[in-house]
């Protein structure tokens, strides 16, 4: 038997949530710690779905799955969100895969039934490839309810046994440009693990995408008091947890390029990276993922790496490894709604948008002597 509730963010939960993770595919942004974060600082409204088994002895957490619940306009109706707050990467629920065929079903149904909950939820960066993604897809089917795929990409991703790319051009220039730097001066990286070094590193990365394009464009996150209220607290809470760390690219104890690093069960994500621009030439950010991807595969623990970051982005030069990932809106209840179809509108035109400007961007860049032709997105 599968009871759900629907809750706030606990700390308290961590220790069912370790035992957890320890059987299902993770996902590092469902972590109380994480959730409790937002809710602390405010940063989100969070409703926390945890699935217990009841058939014998003492009950036993088998799934969990945050959602965070929003409003674009006060006169809007409130939609929820599978990526529970801003700067999460991942949406999937957490499931042990014992389960997923119970929890699943479960899940939807304690949706439906509150009424407290909107009924439309927004499932971006939802992972296609865990059996959660199936079950969820034949709950939803089932139940007639509307659903509209919005996109797919490739996530770059890799682990012990697939990805690193271990030659080539782009592994050429990274010996090249590791031995320029290390002509410089002594070159080490560090990636300490206690939480006084995670939080001293994680200002250094601050003021490195402060002083970075970030900085000059106002979306670094210095930039933004809440939001530096909110990633400070959620850095905070995981170092404290043992699932965070902060590597820093080092030139002669000088910090020139930074990745935050988060951790779940045997994976690990590259959350965050900032590199002083003065040092570009050098690769300094791609480097220090390169160095750190290897150092973390060949220890005990972690087995595979999740880039949370888009398909074109430069991770995806160094890892082979792609997982894919989806963008859906869906309705829990059968048929249509005024809230589903106003959401569903509402991310066709970002989404038509966003693939204007990445139109427009590659038709500028490309080489004005014999420039390809480059064909509308479409519905433009």
């Amino acid at each position: 038997m599968i009871s759900v509730s629907i809750n706030p963010p606990n700390i308290d939960i961590a220790p069912q949530w370790n035992e957890l993770i320890a059987r299902a595919s993770p996902n590092v942004f469902m972590n109380p710690a994480a959730l409790c974060a937002a809710a602390q600082t405010g940063f989100a409204k969070l409703h926390v779905l945890l699935a217990w088994e009841q058939d014998a002895g003492p009950q036993r957490l088998v799934g969990m799955w945050a959602l965070g619940e929003r409003r674009i306009a006060p006169f809007c109706p409130a939609v929820l969100d599978a990526l529970p707050y801003n700067y999460a990467f991942l949406s999937s629920p957490v499931i042990d895969p014992d389960f997923t065929e119970a929890v699943m079903p479960a899940f939807l149904t304690a949706i439906a039934s509150d009424a407290r909950l909107p009924n439309v939820i927004h499932l971006a960066a939802l992972d296609r490839e865990t059996p959660s993604f199936e079950a969820m897809q034949k709950q939803l089917n089932a139940r007639g309810c509307a659903q509209l795929m919005l996109s797919e990409v490739r996530r770059p991703c890799v682990s012990r046994e697939f990805g690193i790319k271990r030659s080539g051009s782009t592994r050429k220039k990274l010996r090249q440009d590791w031995n320029r730097l290390s002509s410089l001066g002594a070159v080490d990286i560090v990636n300490a693990r206690s939480p006084g070094e995670v939080q001293q590193a994680f200002e250094t990365f601050l003021a490195l995408e402060k002083a970075s394009w970030k900085g000059t464009h106002g979306t670094a996150l210095l930039c933004d008091e809440r939001d530096a209220v909110f990633v400070r607290r959620l850095v905070a809470n995981l170092s404290a947890a043992g699932d965070a760390s902060v590597a820093l690219l080092r030139i002669d104890g000088r910090a020139i390029a930074a990745q935050v690093l988060m951790y779940c069960g045997a994976t690990a994500y590259t959350w965050k990276t900032a590199f002083d621009a003065t040092f570009a030439r050098y690769s300094p950010g791609a480097l220090l993922v390169d160095k750190i991807t290897e150092q973390l595969l060949a220890a005990p623990g972690i087995e595979a790496m999740d880039s949370c970051s888009a398909e074109d982005g430069f991770m995806a030069h160094l890892w082979a490894g792609r997982r894919a990932v989806v963008d859906v809106v869906v309705n829990i209840a059968p048929g249509w709604s005024p809230a589903y179809l106003l959401e569903a509108a509402r991310l066709t035109g970002y989404e038509r948008a966003r693939e204007l400007r990445d139109w427009l961007r590659a038709r500028s860049s490309a080489p004005r002597s014999h420039k390809p032709h480059l064909a509308a997105p479409s519905g433009l």
